[in-house]
C-alpha cells in the first residue's frame, strides 16, 4: 500500500481506493503535494485503511468496480460508524446509471467523479469540499471549547454562590453561639430524608441538591435579632421570644431582595423553608400558623431536622439531651407536632441520621449520646 513523502508532516490522510493502479497513480499525482496519499486497491485494504488512519484521513476517494468488497458495499459498512458525517466520501465511477450515484448518495458520499478523470476538476471539487469538512471541524472544535469553558464558568459561579451561602450561613451560626456545624448537618439531614425515604418521593436528585442547599439558609433571619435575645444563656420572655420568632420573616424577606439568588436553583425552596420551618402540623407553629399539607414537604422536613439537632447538641441555652430522650421527645410530641408519615420515615434512617454525628471532622461535644438505638414506638404526637 503505497503512501507518499508529504513535508507537511501534518498534513491529512487522502485515502485512494481503486483495483486499477493506473488510476490510483494518476489520483495520487493530482494531491501528493497536498496531502499525505494512502493507497488501497480493493474494499478489504479501504476499510483496514481507515481503521488503522482513523480520524487523519480528510478525504476518501472510493471506487465502485472492484472485486470482492466492492465501493457500495463499502459504504454501507461504514455508514454505522459515523464515519461518513465525519468524512468526504467521494465515489469513482465509470458506471453513469441513475441507480448507482443514487444508492451512493443515500449511502452518504459528497459527490460522484465519473471515469475518465479530468485533474483539474477532480482537483477543485476535492479541495473544496475537503476545506468544508475541516472548516467544519474547526468551527464544532471552537464551539464545543466555548461550551466547555461557559460549563466550567458557570459551575465556578456556582461553587462561589454555594460558598457565600455558607459562609453567611455559618456566621449565622457563630454570632449565635454555634460553631457553624449546625447547618451542615440540616443540610445532610435533609439530604437523606429526601433521597433515602419515601417521604421524598416525586423529587429529583438535583431537586434534592436544591432544598439540601436552601436548608443551609432556614435561620438567615437571625441576622436581624439583637444580640441579647439570640444569645440569651435563660429563658426568653414572651416579648423576647415574639422578636426571635419573627427571624422567620425576616428570613424569607432577606432572601427576597437578593436579586442574585433568583437565579439559583435552591431560591425557591430557601424563601419557603426561612419561613415556614417553625410551622407545626397541628397549625400551631408560626409565623402563618399553617397546618397539614399546607406546610411544604422541605419546610417540614427542615423543621424535623432542625428540632433533632437542636435536642441532641448543646445550646446558650441548654444542654444537649441524649438520643434516646431527644427521639422519645419527638415522638411524644413535646417539640411540636410533626406529620405521621414524615416521623415514620424519620425514625427509619434515624440510625443513618445519628452516624453523620460521629464524623471524625464532628466535634464530639456535638455528637448524639448513646449507641445505636431502635426509635420510640411511633403514635400520631399528641397537640402540644
Amino acid at each position: 500500500m503505497p503512501e507518499s513523502d508529504n513535508l507537511d508532516k501534518g498534513a491529512g490522510t487522502l485515502l485512494i481506493v481503486d483495483d486499477d493502479a493506473i488510476s490510483r497513480t494518476i489520483l495520487a499525482a493530482l494531491f501528493e503535494g497536498d496531502y499525505r496519499i494512502v493507497e488501497a486497491q480493493d474494499g478489504a485494504a479501504c476499510l483496514d485503511a481507515i481503521e488503522r488512519e482513523g480520524d487523519a484521513v480528510v478525504a476518501l476517494l472510493l471506487d465502485v468496480m472492484m472485486p470482492g468488497i466492492d465501493g457500495l458495499e463499502v459504504l454501507k459498512r461504514l455508514a454505522p460508524t459515523g464515519f461518513l458525517t465525519r468524512t468526504p466520501v467521494f465515489l469513482i465511477t465509470a458506471e453513469r446509471t441513475a441507480k448507482v450515484m443514487e444508492e451512493a448518495y443515500r449511502l452518504g458520499v459528497m459527490d460522484v467523479i465519473v471515469k475518465p478523470i479530468i485533474p483539474f476538476v477532480v482537483t477543485r471539487r476535492v479541495r473544496s469540499v475537503i476545506e468544508l469538512f475541516e472548516s467544519r471541524k474547526r468551527l464544532s472544535s471552537t464551539v464545543e471549547d466555548q461550551r466547555q469553558q461557559l460549563l466550567e464558568r458557570a459551575e465556578r459561579i456556582i461553587e462561589l454562590n454555594v460558598g457565600m451561602i455558607e459562609a453567611l450561613s455559618t456566621a449565622i451560626e457563630f454570632r449565635d453561639g454555634e460553631s457553624g456545624d449546625h447547618v451542615r448537618r440540616i443540610h445532610d439531614i435533609t439530604h437523606l430524608v429526601l433521597s433515602e425515604t419515601p417521604f421524598g418521593q416525586g423529587y429529583a436528585a438535583e431537586d434534592i441538591d436544591d432544598i439540601a442547599l436552601a436548608a443551609i439558609m432556614h435561620d438567615v433571619g437571625k441576622i436581624a435579632i439583637p444580640d441579647a435575645i439570640l444569645c440569651k444563656p435563660g429563658r426568653l420572655t414572651r416579648e423576647e421570644f415574639e422578636v426571635m420568632k419573627s427571624h422567620t420573616v425576616q428570613g424569607a424577606e432577606l432572601l427576597e431582595r437578593i436579586p442574585q439568588m433568583r437565579s439559583m436553583g435552591a431560591y425557591r425552596y430557601a424563601v419557603d423553608i426561612a419561613r415556614h420551618h417553625h410551622e407545626r402540623w397541628d397549625g400551631r407553629g408560626y409565623p402563618d400558623g399553617l397546618a397539614g399539607d399546607e406546610i411544604s414537604v422541605p419546610a417540614q422536613v427542615v423543621s424535623l431536622a432542625d428540632v433533632y439537632d437542636a435536642l441532641t447538641n448543646k445550646r446558650v441555652y441548654k444542654a444537649a439531651f441524649t438520643r434516646e430522650e431527644s427521639l422519645r421527645m419527638i415522638a411524644d410530641g413535646e417539640c411540636g407536632a410533626f406529620n405521621p408519615e414524615l416521623l415514620s420515615c424519620f425514625f427509619a434512617v434515624e440510625p443513618q441520621i445519628a452516624a453523620l454525628y460521629q464524623a471524625p471532622a464532628a466535634d464530639s461535644a456535638h455528637k448524639p449520646e448513646g449507641d445505636a438505638v431502635s426509635a420510640p414506638h411511633m403514635t400520631t404526637p399528641p397537640v402540644n
